[in-house]
């Protein structure tokens, strides 16, 4: 595949048309029209509408742009890949976290092993649930932190840390200061859920649905940080946990466990057959270690007591 013609594509779509694009490739707009062109034929792909006066992007071509901008991105780090091994720093570890536990765990562990490994390149990237299998599958990353279980057979998984259930309401609310809650007990509360294929949401529904209850649903939310970011800010209530509401803001928040018990597992990831490095070793031990002192200061965090998917 012609490596300058997905550069034109990119650019083009970033950019926003053929002029621009032009100006930060260094070619004329026709040759920019005829790369893309020929990317579209080599596809089998129609990237843009050319129907009106604009390029203008097309469903299959925005699919295309968000996996073609990645390949790009990785080749734009070959140049600096290189000039790394001439100076003798080769070992990068390469880590993705799943949203949830981004803040509250993986950048506090990853901190602490930058700053005892200041030799050791990482790179730290989030992806949804959904994609960081896929990506752990295919040898992007060497290590991954998110929600189990996940079943993928190109990947090992390990048990982490639980974490419990809880109702996340503002801190004014009429049953902030409840000891539990019910589904029954938020059946006339505004319910923020997250979107659908989502394993939190999955959850929720099954708590009202496990009661017999229908909730008042007033959005969807794409985050379980932007759920509790909304009700931080005043407006209806959702389901989530210590981690995630920690990374908005616990002073405006009331946490209440949710009955019956629900309990949610976090591990590591990694691809099938990997031979770890002493880094992902050292940064596996901080994770874990991290976990126990998380647990050691709330009753609704617990150390995971085995591995799962081993």
């Amino acid at each position: 595949m012609n490596i300058k013609a997905l550069r034109a594509f990119r650019a083009t779509l970033s950019e926003g048309s053929l002029t621009a694009a032009s100006e930060i490739l260094h070619l004329s707009q026709p040759a920019i029209s005829r790369l893309i062109s020929g990317l579209e034929a080599e596809l089998r792909l129609p990237l843009f509408d050319r129907s009106g006066r604009n390029l203008t992007p097309t469903r299959e071509g925005m699919a295309f742009y968000r996996e073609a901008g990645r390949i790009l991105d990785n080749l734009d780090e070959v140049p600096r890949i290189a000039a790394e091994i001439r100076a003798g720093r080769t070992e990068t570890l390469r880590v993705v976290t799943m949203p949830r536990v981004a803040q509250s765990l993986t950048a506090v562990a990853v901190a602490r092993f930058m700053s005892e490994n200041p030799e050791t390149n990482v790179s730290l990237d989030v992806r949804a649930r959904r994609d960081a299998g896929k990506w752990l599958a295919g040898r992007e990353y060497d290590i991954g932190i998110g929600a189990l279980p996940v079943d993928h057979p190109g990947i090992r998984t390990k048990a982490l840390i639980r974490v419990r259930a809880q109702a996340v309401l503002p801190r004014t609310h009429k049953l902030a200061d409840r000891q539990s809650l019910t589904a029954a007990d938020l059946r006339n509360d505004t319910v923020i859920r997250l979107m659908h294929g989502l394993l939190l949401r999955d959850q929720l529904d099954d708590f009202f649905r496990s009661a017999g209850i229908t909730p008042q649903q007033s959005c969807e939310v794409a985050a379980s940080q932007l759920a509790c970011s909304l009700v931080a800010e005043g407006y209806g209530i959702t389901i989530a946990d210590e981690l995630v509401a920690a990374q908005v803001s616990l002073d405006r928040l009331a946490l209440v466990p949710v009955v019956p018990e629900r309990w949610m597992t976090f591990g590591l990831l990694y691809p099938a057959g990997q031979e770890k490095s002493a880094a992902l070793l050292q940064l596996e031990d901080i994770l874990r270690a991290l976990s126990e002192q998380l647990a050691a200061r709330s009753p609704t965090l617990l150390v995971a007591g085995s591995d799962e998917g081993k």
